[in-house]
């Protein structure tokens, strides 16, 4: 009997459709990866350029070097540690933490044991006070209370990523109310059924480090918090300030969990610690019932991060409207050019000619007004979050920097003096667009 005739039908169709979406879902990837990739070759040249412009500005010099430093800080390098880390730094769990950029971050050196309504009762207990999200009104909080000196006490930590994911709670204990120095400690989830190398229960892990200033990261060139070296310091102060703070909660050491080493995190900070990872036990702590509120549970936190439109987004549809409006200007400025463009044409040519460049004129504005008009809608689409209309912006952009690019091979000078709301208005939106976090909010 042939198997594929005596199959029902209806699971054939079933099983055909449940590949359907993984082969969507793997052209996304691929069609990311590929603009990923580009977007990141064209920000370098889009460095490059604004290098060469600076040279030729006399005394402005010094402010295309901190616009250099701005492309080269925040978008050039993230993305390019992006690129090669995903390469050569493993996806599994090796007792540290990775930034946003996929670099290596902070050692985890805190386990626990506990509901997370108890770890917050511990840590509130013990003076420990939770992080904010970050969001535009806490950024714009804590750069004015850093260059200030402005106590924030429940200023963001930046995101970590540990089990692919950001961090899930955060806490931190400001220093003399200097926002540059405080002790601070991100919490991550385990996933479900997941135990520590050598079989030893957690179920949450966490990384504790000390700010101890304000500077450069050694990798990025971004302003970022410097980290003490002794992590290990900063481990203990957190183990202490709970123990201490609470009989209820019991602590043992898994002595040599991870060989003791010197190394760097994601900000260039050397780090150094013996190993140790102490595994702290809050699951007999009582948590009242109408005492210190910890807001939504993790699961409908995450939810509700995962909703939340990126920044990235955001700033990529910004861009977009700004050439919405850029265009718009254009053929508002051929229209109001028009009858003088036609007057001129008059001069020289016969009237029947001169009546088809008026039309030819009123097509490319009507022609450059539709295109406007259907770049507005995909700009509110990718607002909305529709993934085809992020890919179709992308796609768009990237085809206009290939053609620069040709011209740019062909000899033709491109400058962004001449091309400010051009090219590099292309090379940002494709930046933003295929970040991370666009595209995960965009395919959720």
């Amino acid at each position: 009997m042939n198997p594929t005739r005596s199959a029902d039908p209806g699971l054939i169709k079933k099983s055909w459709r449940s590949k359907w979406p993984t082969r969507r879902s793997s052209a996304n990837a691929m069609v990311d990866n590929v603009v990923f990739v580009f977007s990141g070759v064209a920000a370098l040249w889009l460095a490059w350029l604004v290098l060469q412009e600076g040279f030729a500005w006399g005394w402005y010099l010094a402010l295309f070097f901190v616009l250099f430093w701005v492309v080269l800080a925040y978008l050039v390098l993230p993305r390019l540690h992006r690129i090669l880390t995903s390469i050569y730094v493993p996806d599994y769990f090796i007792g540290r933490a990775r930034t946003s950029d996929g670099l290596l971050g902070d050692p985890i050196n805190v386990a626990v044991v506990g509901s997370e309504a108890q770890i917050h009762e511990a840590m509130t207990h013990a003076g420990w006070i939770r992080a904010d999200e970050i969001t535009l009104a806490s950024s714009r909080r804590i750069i004015t209370s850093t260059l200030f000196k402005r106590s924030y006490d429940e200023a963001p930590v930046s995101p970590l990523l540990l089990f692919g994911r950001q961090q899930d709670l955060a806490y931190q204990q400001e220093v003399a109310g200097n926002p540059a120095k405080r002790h601070h400690v991100r919490f991550w989830r385990c996933p479900e059924g997941w135990m520590l190398p050598g079989g030893h229960q957690a179920d949450w892990l966490a990384a504790g480090t000390f700010d101890r200033a304000v500077g450069f990261s050694l990798f990025t060139l971004q302003i970022t918090h410097k980290i003490d070296a002794d992590t290990d310091t900063e481990r203990d102060h957190i183990v202490a300030t709970l123990a201490n703070s609470n009989a209820d909660i019991g602590v043992r050491v898994i002595d040599d969990f991870s060989t003791g080493y010197h190394s760097r995190n994601g900000g260039g900070d050397t780090i150094v610690t013996d190993g140790n990872l102490p595994v702290v036990d809050v699951d007999k702590v009582v948590v009242p019932a109408d005492g210190n509120a910890l807001g939504p549970d993790l699961e409908a936190r995450r939810a509700a991060r995962a909703a939340r439109r990126p920044v990235s987004t955001a700033l990529g549809v910004l861009l977009m409207l700004i050439r919405v409006v850029v265009g718009a200007v254009s053929v508002a400025i051929l229209l109001g050019d028009r009858a003088e463009i036609l007057d001129v044409s008059a001069a020289s040519v016969s009237a029947d000619e001169t009546a088809a460049l008026d039309i030819f004129l009123l097509v490319i504005a009507a022609l450059a007004a539709l295109g406007i008009a259907l770049y507005l809608v995909l700009a509110y689409l990718v607002f909305r979050g529709s993934n085809w209309a992020r890919i179709a912006a992308m796609a768009f952009s990237a085809l206009l920097v290939v053609v620069s690019a040709l011209d740019f091979i062909d000899g033709e000078s491109i400058t962004l003096s001449t091309n400010i709301f051009g090219l590099p208005l292309d090379i940002l939106v494709l930046l933003a667009l295929s970040a991370r976090n666009s595209r995960l909010w965009a395919r959720r």
